[in-house]
């Protein structure tokens, strides 16, 4: 597979994993997939403007996006919110859709 060229692919593969798990009542998991799918679409975005990509880790491209001084308040805001840990009870410790937010960084980041 080529990577920049079925990029929306895999982003779409990870996005559906994170619906059939959510539907499956594991939202570990979902968290997991929105995850992945951001950090596909990250890597994207850094290939179409000649960023360096600091990893293979959606973490680490999260990171990365959010400390990029032209990124949007939102932005960040939605990567704190993919990076964010869980608490004991394996909640998010705020209100949030991470798949919504996957989809949302899609959007924002590539427009297409």
């Amino acid at each position: 597979m080529n990577y920049y060229r079925d990029w929306y692919k895999i982003f779409d593969d990870e996005i559906t994993n994170a619906q059939k798990s959510r539907q499956e009542g594991n939202e570990g998991r979902a968290r997991v997939c929105a995850r992945r799918a951001a950090g596909i679409i990250i890597s994207e975005y850094f290939r179409r403007n000649r960023l360096p990509d600091p990893s293979e880790s959606a973490y680490d491209r999260l990171l990365a996006l959010s400390r990029i001084p032209q990124i949007s308040d939102q932005v960040v805001e939605v990567c704190q919110h993919l990076i964010q840990r869980v608490t004991p009870e394996h909640t998010l410790p705020f209100e949030a859709d991470l798949i919504e937010d996957a989809i949302w960084l899609r959007e924002e980041l590539l427009q297409d």
